[in-house]
């Protein structure tokens, strides 16, 4: 045609600056789906300039795993198998070892984006392990459509173009599930279904630079942390004697017994310590003092309208639980959030925060409320100091 007569479509600047971002953005949190589910511990993932992401993850046990998982683009796609050599719209594709090829329609009868779940699960009438797949319903018309007009035909799923499995069609296929069979071990399955749920990548990783960082770089942060709360621990026991005697004798147990129960329940967990984990734990101690110090104080002032020591204690601790529960159901309605809404140290500063909570309010109304009944009952006829 002469030149005249083309029309040339191109995108301006803040299109192509519009693309990219949007690129990168899906790109982030699909690799966020992807670290999420392996399970590793208080992943950071975050955008580094216009190209890039950081991804730094913390106890990680098999790097490669994460590697091979992340460096896939996973576009999943379903085409048939051609019959003719000379197919012009047709391609030849590998299988995954490289050593087999079939030729294969450029035509994507349903690609991966119809897809809602996928399992790996054991075969027991082929004895093998197969990753079984549920599709949406636009997905499962389109996959009843195809089997039903291809019986007998080779059907090829293709992950990046690479050939997975090339089945025979045998029966049309109406209920939207079915299963990919690939010489799959458990753990290559579970990878498998894996990519397949958090879905395809808008643009292929590359991974252009890797640290491995060993634990003594962090081992002085920690330390320092754990130093941090010694001392804010010693402190506070330290004023508690200081302030209510013998009562703070009590708080001062409850909160060791407090913190028994916090470090026992992140070590059930299997919670890595983090520089925000300890700034949790911090907090715990702060707040269960806090709950003492606002019922001690509450029993003081019924002590000087009430003769009897035992209603006066107990009249305390009722009147002052209102302000201790409001206080932290509302802590613990932010660790709520920040967990969800939240990533990584983020997270894992949430977890410990409402673990901490739980283990304060157990330890101020049932521990050191049973040693105060005790005192109390032993002490009845006498004058208490506080």
């Amino acid at each position: 045609f002469p030149t005249k007569d083309l029309v040339t479509i191109t995108y301006s600047k803040f299109g192509l600056i519009e693309l990219k971002n949007s690129i990168l953005d899906d790109s982030l949190e699909i690799v966020r789906r992807r670290v999420d589910e392996v399970g590793t511990k208080e992943p950071t993932i975050l955008r580094r300039g216009n190209d890039r992401i950081l991804i730094e993850l913390p106890g990680l046990d098999d790097p490669n795993r994460i590697k091979n998982l992340l460096g896939k683009t996973a576009n999943l796609t379903f085409r048939l198998i051609s019959e003719e050599e000379d197919d012009f719209g047709s391609e030849l594709l590998f299988f995954e070892d490289d050593t087999t090829q079939l030729r294969v329609s450029k035509r994507v009868v349903m690609s991966g984006d119809n897809l809602t779940n996928a399992r790996p699960r054991f075969d027991n009438l082929n004895n093998e392990t197969v990753v079984s797949f549920t599709l949406d319903r636009v997905g499962a018309k389109k996959f009843g459509r195809v089997t039903t007009k291809n019986i007998g035909k080779k059907l090829a799923i293709i992950m990046d173009n690479k050939i997975i499995s090339a089945p025979v069609i045998r029966d049309a296929i109406l209920g939207g599930n079915g299963q990919i069979s690939g010489n799959f071990t458990f753990q290559s399955a579970t990878d498998f279904a894996l990519l397949l749920r958090s879905g395809a990548l808008p643009a292929p990783l590359n991974i252009i630079e890797e640290r491995t960082v060993g634990p003594d770089l962090g081992e002085d942060s920690i330390k320092a942390g754990a130093i941090s709360l010694a001392i804010g621990f010693l402190l506070v026991i330290g004023y508690m004697l200081f302030k209510y005697k013998l009562l703070g004798i009590i708080a001062d147990l409850a909160l060791i017994v407090n913190l028994i129960l916090l470090l026992g329940i992140l070590t059930i967990l299997e919670a890595t310590l983090t520089l925000p984990g300890i700034a949790g734990i911090i907090l715990t101690v702060g707040m269960a003092v806090d709950a003492n110090v606002l019922i001690f104080e509450r029993i003081k002032e019924e002590m000087k309208t009430e003769k009897s020591n035992i209603h006066a204690f107990d009249m305390g601790y009722k009147r002052a639980q209102s302000a201790i529960l409001d206080a932290n159901i509302t802590t613990l309605i932010s660790a709520i959030i920040l967990f969800f809404l939240g990533s990584g140290p983020v997270k894992g500063f949430a977890v410990t925060l409402g673990i901490g909570i739980c283990t304060t309010l157990f330890c101020a109304y049932f521990f050191a409320r049973h040693l105060s009944s005790i005192y109390v009952m032993k002490n009845k006829d006498k004058q208490i100091i506080i």
